[in-house]
């Protein structure tokens, strides 16, 4: 009987780590793939160098119902998540060496997972135009 409850927490375990993943990767895209193909798609709308409003108003419907899109889709993940933890709140990740040998109270937490998959989606999204401004982009003075 034993096995099968701990089988049933890894594997509760493992479901919301992979949802985790998958709301981390999905705000991500709000910051990286969205944004650069609705750019992508109208740049292709447009025939000229020089366009009208019909590109710019394509990028711009496009580009809100994909984030409202992918926002209904992190909320469901979120929904799903909780069914499997029972909680929308992290566990408190606090180093044993910061505890004082007097804290016998539960640790507060008011982290929920959706605030940390955005904050780690801004981080990662920060971290990328970082590295791609100062390894990749190039200098755009001419070169003497």
């Amino acid at each position: 009987m034993a096995t099968h409850s701990h089988t049933h927490t890894v594997g509760k375990s493992l479901s919301a780590s992979l949802i985790f993943v998958a709301m981390l990767l999905a705000a991500l895209s709000l910051w990286t793939a969205l944004p650069l193909t609705w750019l992508y798609i109208g740049s292709k709308v447009s025939k000229t160098q020089f366009p009208a409003e019909t590109p710019y108003a394509v990028v711009l419907v496009g580009l809100i119902s994909s984030i409202v899109i992918v926002a209904w889709l992190i909320s469901r993940l979120n929904r799903l998540y909780m069914e499997i933890t029972g909680t929308n709140r992290l566990a408190p990740m606090r180093p044993s060496w910061m505890r004082s040998m007097r804290d016998t109270s539960a640790p507060v937490n008011n982290t929920t997972v959706v605030e940390a998959v955005l904050m780690g989606s801004v981080l990662l999204a920060a971290l990328a135009l970082s590295l791609w401004f100062f390894l990749l982009a190039g200098s755009p003075l001419p070169k003497q």
